[in-house]
């Protein structure tokens, strides 16, 4: 498992908000932070690959778990 620097539990929460509150976390954030982030909206995973071909995040991986994604991304 990769490591990370900090954690976002979107559980529940439906688009636009994961994408909302994850751009406002990386905002935040140092290049080279990674955040993990939580999620349970079953469009989030095509939203995170759109968000992060916009350039100012690397998605490192999308894991499909029982009932949520588990996003890595990467500021860049």
């Amino acid at each position: 498992m990769t490591h990370y620097d900090q954690e976002l539990d979107l559980t529940g929460l439906n688009c636009p908000l994961p994408i909302l509150r994850t751009k406002k976390a990386l905002a935040l954030a140092e290049p080279g932070t990674v955040l993990k982030v939580i999620g349970t909206d079953p469009g989030s995973p095509r939203e995170f690959h759109m968000f992060a071909k916009q350039g100012s995040a690397e998605l490192i991986s999308i894991t499909e778990e029982p009932g949520r994604y588990v996003y890595l991304l990467r500021k860049i």
